[in-house]
This record gives structure tokens, C-alpha cells and sequence, in this order.
């Protein structure tokens, strides 16, 4: 059981936990790219690792520090030829939750998320993939990931199309720490990284 799991970390599943088979998962990635993409899970593994210690923060009112395994945004990148014009991302759950992002807006800090803390990332938090954005709330970070398309437009996404903001950024308030129980101040905007 990951550090999620332990710590009963909240679980939100906007539409649903979706059945996926890891022998047929498949991550699609098309529209302003060369050339359109399946990647398999064995073969997103296969690409460069990382450990990043991260918050994902929750615009609910809670935020958890893990160490998040996978493969971050710009090696990710490095597989993907983007045509002129691309200047959004769309990532899309398998089960159908989409929220949409600047390109300018993915840094070194993003990530796709298999494991954390070598530990399997569970069903229920994101497995096989989740997108790990952290400097933005959390329903950017998106689950269950099924497709990346680049698009040259915002497309919106559940949450935004239901009055969330486009943007994302994570604004100064306070926020239960999950990993230690206690309510905490966000002081500034962006990535939590004062606790």
C-alpha cells in the first residue's frame, strides 16, 4: 500500500473509478503531433525515472507530500514531436474526466505518475497513470489517464466547464496536511513547498 493508502488520503472520482487491464492499457496521445501515439504502460517505464518529492493540494481543503515515481513532463516530452500551432494539452481520463493546460504551463515539476514511493499506485488514486501537476490544484492532475491531445485552443475540462478555474493555481489559504493531521497556511500562490 502506498503512502496514499496509509494515510487515507481522500479519494475523489469524479466520474467514476474506471476498470482498466494493464496487458491492454494504452496511452493515446494525438492531434497537433507528428505522428499519433500508443504508449503501453512497460513502455512509458521504460523512459527515463524520476523520484520527485511533491504536494499534490487539493482545492477541497487538504494536501498530501508524497514521493512520486514516473516519468517527468519534459523526458516525456522527448517521445513526442509537436506540430506549429500546438499550444494546449487536453489530458482525458479513461473513464471521460478532461481538464485542458497551457503548454507554458507543464514544467520540469510535471509528471506521469506509476508508483509512489515504489510502492504501485492504487486503483483508486490514479493507477496505471496519473498526470502530477504540482503546483496547480489537484483536478489538473489528472487520473486514470487515457489520452494527451495538443490542440492549438483551451478546451476546458469537467471541473472548469462547471466554474473551477481555467487556470488552476493553487491560491493562499489554509489547508489540512494530511501527512501530519494539522491545518496549515498556504501563503503564497503556486507549488506548496513551505511544509
Amino acid at each position: 500500500m502506498s503512502i496514499l493508502g496509509r494515510l487515507k488520503t481522500p479519494v475523489f472520482k469524479a466520474e467514476g473509478i474506471p476498470y482498466i487491464k494493464e496487458e491492454t492499457y494504452l496511452l493515446n496521445v494525438w492531434g497537433l503531433v507528428g505522428s499519433e501515439s500508443a504508449f503501453t504502460l512497460a513502455e512509458i517505464r521504460s523512459m527515463p525515472f524520476t523520484r520527485l518529492d511533491a504536494r499534490l493540494t487539493s482545492v477541497s481543503g487538504w494536501s498530501v507530500r508524497a514521493r512520486w515515481d514516473g516519468v517527468l513532463w519534459p523526458d516525456f516530452m522527448k517521445e513526442i514531436q509537436l506540430m506549429p500551432g500546438a499550444a494546449f494539452a487536453t489530458f482525458t481520463s479513461v473513464g471521460g474526466y478532461s481538464t485542458s493546460l497551457p503548454l507554458d504551463q507543464l514544467n520540469e515539476r510535471v509528471m506521469l505518475v506509476y508508483a509512489v514511493d515504489g510502492e504501485p499506485l492504487e486503483v483508486e488514486y490514479g493507477w496505471p497513470l496519473r498526470l502530477l501537476v504540482p503546483h496547480l490544484w489537484g483536478y489538473k492532475s489528472c487520473k486514470w489517464l487515457g489520452s494527451i491531445e495538443f490542440a492549438d485552443h483551451d478546451q476546458g475540462g469537467f471541473w472548469e466547464d462547471r466554474g473551477y478555474t481555467r487556470s488552476g493555481r493553487i491560491e493562499p489559504g489554509l489547508t489540512l496536511d494530511i501527512n501530519t493531521g494539522t491545518k496549515r497556511p498556504i501563503r503564497g500562490g503556486g507549488e506548496v513547498t513551505e511544509f
